[in-house]
């Protein structure tokens, strides 16, 4: 018989995993170019990857305040932010979920949460989710590794940030961070895309 804890773990995973995905798309796929965007951090700065000029890519990662894979993974963001931003690959953490469907992702939970976890990226809010809707991210996290060529930024990975989002400790594939230690020397991506596993989006309904 299944104990009480991992009846609530089955049901927590069927909620975030079930939610109808509004207004999604198929977004990019490996070798497209991502289109830039100017989104508000929680400091109240505008970020945009336009403004990135000394970047040699970065990692967008759709994000959230809510959503228990993103707490599994959030010091693991950090971790990849702190190795990878002096190489020229920061984190950028974007907020795409509804906050009238999901509360707990408002902007005001998100400067809560930045400034609990001292946050050493910048955390967007994408209101509009024109971004999410353009990359075509459908769970959090969601990570899309960019790489500067010609002065566009080129999707070069795709997925998940490694393959234990329960236990770090227990992790065997580190697929984001082995996808920009391939760029940094100039070698080909081993894994371009691999399954994202998060909660849904929090797709705005459409007025009827």
């Amino acid at each position: 018989m299944k104990t009480t804890a991992t009846l609530a773990l089955t049901l927590l995973t069927l909620l975030c995993l079930s939610s109808p995905s509004f207004g999604q798309n198929e977004g990019y796929s490996i070798g497209d170019e991502a289109m830039d965007f100017e989104l508000t951090n929680v400091d109240g700065s505008r970020v945009s990857l336009s403004g990135m000029e000394n970047a040699k890519g970065a990692f967008v990662i759709f994000s959230c305040n809510t959503c228990p894979y993103v707490k599994a993974y959030e010091d693991r963001m950090i971790q990849l932010h702190e190795k990878y931003a002096p190489q020229g690959y920061p984190v950028i953490a974007i907020n795409p979920n509804d906050a009238q469907i999901s509360p707990g992702d408002s902007f005001d939970a998100m400067k809560k949460r930045a400034e609990e976890k001292d946050f050493p990226f910048p955390y967007l809010h994408d209101e509009t989710q024109e971004v999410i809707k353009a990359y075509g991210g459908s769970r959090t996290p969601h990570v899309y590794l960019l790489n500067k060529e010609n002065g566009k930024f080129i999707v070069k990975y795709i997925g998940a940030i490694d393959n234990n989002y329960q236990d770090a400790s227990a992790v065997t594939k580190h697929y984001a961070e082995d996808a920009v230690a391939s760029l940094l020397k100039g070698q080909n991506i081993a894994e371009e895309t691999t399954k994202a596993i998060g909660c849904s989006i929090k797709w705005t309904r459409k007025s009827e």
